[in-house]
Protein backbone atom coordinates (compact mmCIF):
# COMPACT_ATOMS: atom_id res chain seq x y z
CA UNK A 1 0.00 0.00 0.00
CA UNK A 2 2.83 2.55 0.60
CA UNK A 3 3.71 2.03 -2.97
CA UNK A 4 0.35 2.79 -4.33
CA UNK A 5 0.78 6.28 -6.16
CA UNK A 6 -1.71 8.84 -4.62
CA UNK A 7 -5.18 8.75 -6.21
CA UNK A 8 -4.78 5.20 -7.49
CA UNK A 9 -7.40 3.36 -5.14
CA UNK A 10 -11.04 1.91 -6.27
CA UNK A 11 -12.54 5.15 -6.31
CA UNK A 12 -10.36 6.81 -8.41
CA UNK A 13 -10.45 3.86 -11.03
CA UNK A 14 -14.10 4.38 -11.08
CA UNK A 15 -14.00 7.92 -11.46
CA UNK A 16 -11.53 7.57 -14.92
CA UNK A 17 -13.66 5.43 -16.88
CA UNK A 18 -16.80 5.90 -15.38
CA UNK A 19 -20.07 3.31 -16.32
CA UNK A 20 -21.53 3.36 -20.33
CA UNK A 21 -24.44 5.25 -20.89
CA UNK A 22 -27.32 2.91 -20.70
CA UNK A 23 -28.39 1.90 -24.13
CA UNK A 24 -32.19 2.72 -25.35
CA UNK A 25 -33.74 0.01 -25.62
CA UNK A 26 -35.28 -0.42 -29.04
CA UNK A 27 -38.80 -0.68 -29.55
CA UNK A 28 -40.61 -4.33 -30.28
CA UNK A 29 -40.49 -4.96 -34.04
CA UNK A 30 -43.96 -4.58 -35.21
CA UNK A 31 -46.20 -7.51 -36.98
CA UNK A 32 -45.81 -6.11 -39.98
CA UNK A 33 -41.87 -6.46 -40.06
CA UNK A 34 -42.14 -9.69 -38.81
CA UNK A 35 -43.53 -10.56 -41.74
CA UNK A 36 -41.59 -8.52 -44.35
CA UNK A 37 -38.48 -10.08 -43.48
CA UNK A 38 -39.67 -13.48 -42.45
CA UNK A 39 -41.07 -13.50 -46.22
CA UNK A 40 -38.22 -11.76 -48.07
CA UNK A 41 -35.52 -14.73 -45.99
CA UNK A 42 -37.85 -17.72 -45.89
CA UNK A 43 -38.28 -18.19 -42.82
CA UNK A 44 -40.48 -18.98 -40.06
CA UNK A 45 -41.86 -15.70 -38.09
CA UNK A 46 -40.08 -16.42 -34.55
CA UNK A 47 -36.80 -15.99 -36.33
CA UNK A 48 -37.51 -12.91 -38.37
CA UNK A 49 -38.60 -11.72 -34.97
CA UNK A 50 -35.53 -12.76 -33.70
CA UNK A 51 -33.39 -11.04 -35.74
CA UNK A 52 -35.15 -7.99 -35.26
CA UNK A 53 -34.05 -8.11 -31.86
CA UNK A 54 -30.94 -8.41 -32.08
CA UNK A 55 -30.38 -12.21 -31.56
CA UNK A 56 -30.09 -14.81 -34.41
CA UNK A 57 -30.30 -13.83 -37.68
CA UNK A 58 -31.99 -15.36 -40.32
CA UNK A 59 -29.48 -16.57 -42.58
CA UNK A 60 -27.55 -18.13 -40.28
CA UNK A 61 -30.58 -20.01 -38.96
CA UNK A 62 -30.78 -21.18 -42.80
CA UNK A 63 -27.28 -22.67 -42.81
CA UNK A 64 -28.21 -24.52 -39.61
CA UNK A 65 -31.77 -25.90 -40.62
CA UNK A 66 -31.08 -26.74 -44.14
CA UNK A 67 -33.71 -29.17 -44.64
CA UNK A 68 -36.40 -27.25 -43.00
CA UNK A 69 -35.07 -24.15 -44.60
CA UNK A 70 -35.93 -26.10 -48.26
CA UNK A 71 -39.55 -26.24 -47.33
CA UNK A 72 -40.00 -22.72 -46.42
CA UNK A 73 -39.17 -22.14 -50.30
CA UNK A 74 -41.47 -24.69 -51.65
CA UNK A 75 -43.72 -23.45 -49.23
CA UNK A 76 -43.16 -20.15 -49.99
CA UNK A 77 -42.99 -20.58 -53.72
CA UNK A 78 -46.23 -22.11 -53.96
CA UNK A 79 -47.38 -18.40 -51.96
CA UNK A 80 -46.18 -16.71 -55.03
CA UNK A 81 -47.89 -18.44 -57.42
CA UNK A 82 -51.03 -18.40 -55.51
CA UNK A 83 -51.94 -14.92 -54.07
CA UNK A 84 -53.64 -15.56 -51.20
CA UNK A 85 -52.33 -19.11 -49.86
CA UNK A 86 -51.67 -18.87 -46.31
CA UNK A 87 -48.20 -20.05 -44.89
CA UNK A 88 -50.27 -22.88 -42.99
CA UNK A 89 -52.27 -24.02 -46.23
CA UNK A 90 -49.00 -24.43 -48.01
CA UNK A 91 -47.26 -26.40 -46.09
CA UNK A 92 -50.49 -28.42 -45.70
CA UNK A 93 -50.29 -29.09 -49.67
CA UNK A 94 -46.74 -29.79 -49.61
CA UNK A 95 -47.23 -32.41 -46.55
CA UNK A 96 -50.41 -34.00 -48.36
CA UNK A 97 -49.09 -34.26 -51.07
CA UNK A 98 -52.64 -32.55 -53.30
CA UNK A 99 -52.89 -30.26 -55.69
CA UNK A 100 -53.51 -26.40 -54.19
CA UNK A 101 -57.07 -26.63 -55.73
CA UNK A 102 -57.64 -30.31 -54.07
CA UNK A 103 -56.60 -29.58 -51.06
CA UNK A 104 -58.53 -26.01 -50.57
CA UNK A 105 -61.83 -28.05 -51.25
CA UNK A 106 -60.70 -30.55 -48.98
CA UNK A 107 -59.96 -27.96 -46.20
CA UNK A 108 -63.49 -26.58 -47.03
CA UNK A 109 -65.50 -29.55 -46.75
CA UNK A 110 -63.72 -30.55 -43.48
CA UNK A 111 -64.57 -26.97 -42.28
CA UNK A 112 -68.18 -27.90 -43.08
CA UNK A 113 -68.40 -31.13 -41.67
CA UNK A 114 -67.68 -29.03 -38.11
CA UNK A 115 -69.77 -26.50 -38.54
CA UNK A 116 -73.10 -28.95 -38.57
CA UNK A 117 -71.48 -30.90 -35.82
CA UNK A 118 -71.27 -27.59 -33.84
CA UNK A 119 -74.72 -26.48 -34.78
CA UNK A 120 -76.00 -30.21 -33.75
CA UNK A 121 -74.39 -29.46 -30.51
CA UNK A 122 -75.90 -26.66 -29.88
CA UNK A 123 -79.82 -27.90 -30.20
CA UNK A 124 -81.11 -29.80 -26.74
CA UNK A 125 -82.73 -33.24 -28.36
CA UNK A 126 -84.22 -34.66 -25.34
CA UNK A 127 -87.89 -34.08 -26.69
CA UNK A 128 -87.44 -36.03 -29.57
CA UNK A 129 -85.61 -39.24 -28.25
CA UNK A 130 -88.93 -38.66 -25.51
CA UNK A 131 -91.15 -39.42 -28.88
CA UNK A 132 -89.88 -42.02 -30.29
CA UNK A 133 -88.75 -43.99 -27.70
CA UNK A 134 -92.48 -43.65 -26.32
CA UNK A 135 -93.69 -45.56 -29.76
CA UNK A 136 -90.90 -48.19 -29.08
CA UNK A 137 -92.17 -49.08 -25.37
CA UNK A 138 -95.80 -48.62 -26.35
CA UNK A 139 -95.68 -50.85 -29.68
CA UNK A 140 -97.96 -48.91 -31.47
CA UNK A 141 -98.13 -49.25 -35.05
CA UNK A 142 -96.24 -47.23 -37.42
CA UNK A 143 -96.20 -45.84 -41.09
CA UNK A 144 -93.09 -45.35 -42.06
CA UNK A 145 -92.78 -43.61 -45.09
CA UNK A 146 -89.92 -44.53 -47.41
CA UNK A 147 -89.42 -42.68 -50.84
CA UNK A 148 -91.31 -44.76 -53.18
CA UNK A 149 -93.07 -47.02 -50.62
CA UNK A 150 -94.44 -47.06 -47.16
CA UNK A 151 -93.63 -49.33 -44.22
CA UNK A 152 -96.66 -50.46 -41.49
CA UNK A 153 -94.35 -51.82 -39.13
CA UNK A 154 -93.83 -51.46 -34.95
CA UNK A 155 -90.44 -50.30 -33.55
CA UNK A 156 -88.55 -53.17 -32.21
CA UNK A 157 -84.93 -51.03 -31.18
CA UNK A 158 -83.33 -48.06 -32.11
CA UNK A 159 -80.02 -47.80 -33.03
CA UNK A 160 -77.93 -44.84 -33.80
CA UNK A 161 -78.19 -45.36 -37.91
CA UNK A 162 -80.66 -47.15 -38.23
CA UNK A 163 -84.48 -48.62 -37.32
CA UNK A 164 -85.29 -51.95 -36.17
CA UNK A 165 -88.69 -53.22 -37.04
CA UNK A 166 -90.46 -55.99 -35.48
CA UNK A 167 -91.57 -57.74 -39.00
CA UNK A 168 -89.41 -55.89 -41.61
CA UNK A 169 -86.34 -55.91 -39.58
CA UNK A 170 -83.43 -53.19 -40.09
CA UNK A 171 -84.08 -49.93 -41.91
CA UNK A 172 -81.46 -47.19 -42.23
CA UNK A 173 -82.64 -43.71 -41.22
CA UNK A 174 -81.48 -42.10 -44.07
CA UNK A 175 -84.11 -43.82 -45.89
CA UNK A 176 -87.24 -42.58 -43.71
CA UNK A 177 -89.06 -39.78 -45.39
CA UNK A 178 -91.43 -39.50 -41.71
CA UNK A 179 -93.15 -41.71 -39.08
CA UNK A 180 -96.43 -41.27 -38.17
CA UNK A 181 -99.17 -43.45 -36.50
CA UNK A 182 -100.79 -45.89 -39.15
CA UNK A 183 -103.96 -44.72 -38.00
CA UNK A 184 -103.33 -40.98 -38.51
CA UNK A 185 -101.38 -42.07 -41.99
CA UNK A 186 -104.72 -43.70 -43.27
CA UNK A 187 -106.32 -40.62 -42.42
CA UNK A 188 -103.89 -38.21 -43.89
CA UNK A 189 -103.22 -40.00 -47.09
CA UNK A 190 -106.31 -39.50 -48.97
CA UNK A 191 -105.70 -35.05 -48.69
CA UNK A 192 -101.58 -34.96 -48.74
CA UNK A 193 -100.30 -32.65 -51.18
CA UNK A 194 -97.44 -33.61 -53.62
CA UNK A 195 -94.95 -32.30 -55.64
CA UNK A 196 -95.41 -33.77 -59.01
CA UNK A 197 -92.08 -33.44 -60.07
CA UNK A 198 -90.39 -34.84 -56.92
CA UNK A 199 -93.68 -37.48 -56.71
CA UNK A 200 -92.04 -38.67 -59.91
CA UNK A 201 -88.32 -39.09 -59.13
CA UNK A 202 -87.57 -38.28 -55.37
CA UNK A 203 -84.98 -36.90 -54.62
CA UNK A 204 -81.63 -38.85 -53.04
CA UNK A 205 -79.65 -38.39 -49.84
CA UNK A 206 -76.39 -36.99 -49.86
CA UNK A 207 -74.18 -39.03 -47.23
CA UNK A 208 -72.48 -36.13 -46.37
CA UNK A 209 -74.43 -33.67 -44.14
CA UNK A 210 -73.24 -30.72 -44.99
CA UNK A 211 -74.38 -31.30 -48.89
CA UNK A 212 -78.04 -31.63 -48.02
CA UNK A 213 -80.47 -28.90 -48.20
CA UNK A 214 -81.02 -28.60 -44.41
CA UNK A 215 -78.51 -29.92 -42.10
CA UNK A 216 -78.30 -27.09 -39.49
CA UNK A 217 -81.33 -27.40 -36.88
CA UNK A 218 -81.12 -23.87 -35.44
CA UNK A 219 -82.53 -21.81 -38.20
CA UNK A 220 -86.18 -23.98 -37.13
CA UNK A 221 -86.15 -22.88 -33.99
CA UNK A 222 -87.30 -19.08 -34.04
CA UNK A 223 -90.48 -21.01 -35.81
CA UNK A 224 -91.35 -23.55 -33.25
CA UNK A 225 -95.11 -23.12 -32.46
CA UNK A 226 -95.88 -21.79 -35.92
CA UNK A 227 -97.70 -23.25 -38.81
CA UNK A 228 -94.81 -24.12 -41.43
CA UNK A 229 -95.38 -25.45 -44.80
CA UNK A 230 -92.78 -28.26 -45.90
CA UNK A 231 -92.05 -30.21 -48.87
CA UNK A 232 -90.12 -33.65 -48.64
CA UNK A 233 -87.93 -35.41 -50.89
CA UNK A 234 -90.82 -37.57 -52.15
CA UNK A 235 -92.96 -34.66 -52.99
CA UNK A 236 -94.93 -34.97 -49.88
CA UNK A 237 -95.97 -31.48 -48.97
CA UNK A 238 -97.06 -30.76 -45.00
CA UNK A 239 -98.81 -27.52 -43.99
CA UNK A 240 -98.73 -28.24 -39.54
CA UNK A 241 -97.91 -26.73 -36.23
CA UNK A 242 -93.98 -27.42 -35.92
CA UNK A 243 -94.17 -28.68 -32.16
CA UNK A 244 -90.30 -29.31 -31.60
CA UNK A 245 -87.25 -29.08 -33.45
CA UNK A 246 -84.14 -31.65 -32.63
CA UNK A 247 -80.57 -32.08 -33.46
CA UNK A 248 -81.34 -34.32 -36.67
CA UNK A 249 -85.43 -34.25 -36.67
CA UNK A 250 -88.65 -32.57 -36.31
CA UNK A 251 -92.10 -32.86 -35.03
CA UNK A 252 -94.95 -31.49 -36.16
CA UNK A 253 -98.91 -31.81 -35.80
CA UNK A 254 -101.15 -31.89 -32.94
CA UNK A 255 -100.61 -33.55 -29.45
CA UNK A 256 -101.57 -37.55 -29.94
CA UNK A 257 -101.60 -36.78 -33.78
CA UNK A 258 -97.69 -36.55 -34.66
CA UNK A 259 -95.53 -36.52 -37.81
CA UNK A 260 -91.93 -37.06 -37.56
CA UNK A 261 -89.95 -35.71 -40.01
CA UNK A 262 -86.02 -36.33 -40.40
CA UNK A 263 -84.34 -33.03 -41.41
CA UNK A 264 -82.70 -35.26 -43.92
CA UNK A 265 -86.36 -35.33 -45.86
CA UNK A 266 -87.16 -32.10 -46.12
CA UNK A 267 -86.01 -30.18 -49.09
CA UNK A 268 -88.33 -26.96 -48.78
CA UNK A 269 -89.03 -25.06 -45.73
CA UNK A 270 -91.02 -22.10 -45.04
CA UNK A 271 -93.79 -20.65 -42.31
CA UNK A 272 -97.10 -20.69 -43.84
CA UNK A 273 -97.69 -16.52 -42.71
CA UNK A 274 -94.93 -15.86 -44.49
CA UNK A 275 -94.41 -17.68 -47.51
CA UNK A 276 -91.44 -15.39 -48.64
CA UNK A 277 -89.49 -16.61 -46.02
CA UNK A 278 -87.80 -19.64 -47.60
CA UNK A 279 -85.01 -21.32 -45.41
CA UNK A 280 -84.10 -24.15 -48.32
CA UNK A 281 -80.96 -24.21 -50.17
CA UNK A 282 -82.09 -24.85 -53.65
CA UNK A 283 -78.43 -25.11 -54.38
CA UNK A 284 -78.01 -27.50 -51.64
CA UNK A 285 -81.35 -29.59 -53.12
CA UNK A 286 -78.98 -29.94 -56.35
CA UNK A 287 -76.40 -31.29 -54.82
CA UNK A 288 -78.59 -34.15 -52.43
CA UNK A 289 -79.94 -35.15 -56.27
CA UNK A 290 -76.70 -35.89 -57.49
CA UNK A 291 -75.20 -37.80 -54.49
CA UNK A 292 -76.68 -40.91 -52.87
Amino acid sequence: MAGRPPGAGSMGARSSGGFGRPRTPRPPPTPEQILALATKEHVPARIAKGELEGKMKCRIWRKLHAEEAKRFDQVYALMSQNPGLSLPDGFGVLQSGLSVAEFLARKERTQRKAAVKQARGEVDDTSVGAFINGLLESKTELAVVLGERTVLDTLSTVEPISLLLTRSGRLEKLQIVMITRRSDWELLTPQLERDPKLAQKPANVARQPDKRPFSDPRPFLAHQGERVRLTLRNGIVLEEELRVVGRFDLIVGQDGHEVFIPLHALVRFSASDDPEADLSNEAGLDDASQNE
